[in-house]
This record gives C-alpha cells, sequence and structure tokens, in this order.
C-alpha cells in the first residue's frame, strides 16, 4: 500500500526529515490502559479503540504540520524509540485490511475540523462530563465543544494554537489531545509501527499524505 510505504520512509527513524514538513513536540498523553482511541471527539463518543493493545502510562506527542499550508499533516504517539521492522494499518475490532479495495482505508471521520488521541478509559470520561455539563445547564448547555474545547484553542485575543492537552476529569491521570486535522473535514486512517518483538513503538495519523 502507497501510505505505508510512504509512512515508513517518514517515520521508522527517530526524526522525521523532510523540507516539506515542520516537527513539534506538543507533549506527554497520559494513556491509563492503553487502549487508544482515535476520533473526531465532537461526533464520535464510542469510538472501538484500536484492537492492538498499546502500552499504559505517559508517552510523548508530536505535530508535523505542512510547512506551506501550515496545516496538521500528521500527529504521532511515540512509546518507544527502539527501531521499527513493519508498520500495519490501525484497525478496530471488526475491520480487516484483506477486505480493503485498492485506494481504500479504514479510519475515522472528521466533521467538526478536530481530531484527537485518547485513551478508552478517558473516552468514557469525556462522555459522563459531556453528561453531567448537560443535565446541569440544561437549556443553557451549548454543547461539549463550547463547554469544554473552546477555551484550550480560543481566548479573547483570538486562535491560541492548534492542538491542545485536555484533562476531562480531575479525578483521574487520562489526557486527551485534540488538534486541527489537517485540511479539515475528510476521513483519516491511522498507522502502527512494530518492532522485531511484535510490539508497537509508533502510533501515527495521517491527515495530508506528504510523499517523501
Amino acid at each position: 500500500m502507497q501510505h505505508i510505504e510512504n509512512i515508513s520512509k517518514l517515520f521508522s527513524k527517530n526524526f522525521v526529515e523532510n523540507p516539506l514538513i515542520e516537527t513539534f513536540e506538543a507533549g506527554k498523553i497520559y494513556l491509563p490502559t492503553g487502549q487508544v482511541v482515535a476520533c473526531d471527539p465532537l461526533i464520535m463518543s464510542g469510538m472501538n479503540p484500536f484492537n492492538t493493545q498499546f502500552p499504559s502510562g505517559e508517552f510523548p506527542v508530536f505535530v508535523h504540520k505542512e510547512r506551506e499550508s501550515n496545516c496538521v499533516a500528521y500527529v504521532e504517539i511515540v512509546f518507544s524509540n527502539e527501531d521499527i521492522t513493519g508498520w500495519k494499518m490501525a484497525t478496530t475490532e471488526d475491520q480487516d485490511v484483506a477486505e480493503l479495495q485498492d485506494g481504500e482505508v479504514f479510519g475515522y471521520p472528521i466533521e467538526s475540523g478536530m481530531g484527537c488521541f485518547m485513551d478508552f478509559e478517558t473516552q468514557e470520561s469525556l462522555n459522563r462530563l459531556e453528561k453531567r455539563l448537560f443535565h446541569r445547564k440544561g437549556a443553557d448547555f451549548m454543547g461539549i465543544y463550547e463547554e469544554f474545547f473552546h477555551e484550550h484553542f480560543f481566548d479573547e485575543n483570538g486562535a491560541i494554537d492548534q492542538y491542545a492537552f485536555l484533562k476531562p476529569d480531575e479525578e483521574k491521570p487520562g489526557t486527551i489531545f485534540s488538534f486541527e486535522a489537517g485540511y479539515g473535514e475528510g476521513f483519516y486512517a491511522s498507522y502502527i509501527g512494530f518492532g522485531k518483538d511484535g510490539q508497537p513503538r509508533k502510533l501515527v495519523t495521517e491527515f495530508i499524505e506528504i510523499v517523501s
């Protein structure tokens, strides 16, 4: 698959070396169970986690922007800096890449212009937060974006940044890494890099394909 070949060229090293890409270390995400969910957090409250078991704990996240547009092209979680020996498309339960036709991918839809990585446990915390806010505010509830996400991306002076870490439950360690996704709406696939021991080393979502 062309996408996996390109992902392998870009991300199998411990750095991305491409003049069309500008890389930022955004911070660290906390994954309490290692069951990772990638989705548009405003429309997919029940997204299944990937069927690969990732390590639990705190891991660095990198944002790779397309220099020309300044749009987010890739978002990457690094679980280990050990060598990567192969890549595969990330899938959830009941998804089989053997069933895909040429050019097709498994991924997730984005309608709000925003994507995220989070743990399955953290997704449940986000859902509980939305329900609490709705019951508390009733007719004044403006939606989870306005009530929770907006302040992390905008202030009285305008846009703050294109990505942010959010904590939907202060009593739990799990965090959400939320970000502007590529050029906006679309359907986006993720890819997992594995070591020779079969353990996942990296997880990358592709929003803009930049050929290496």
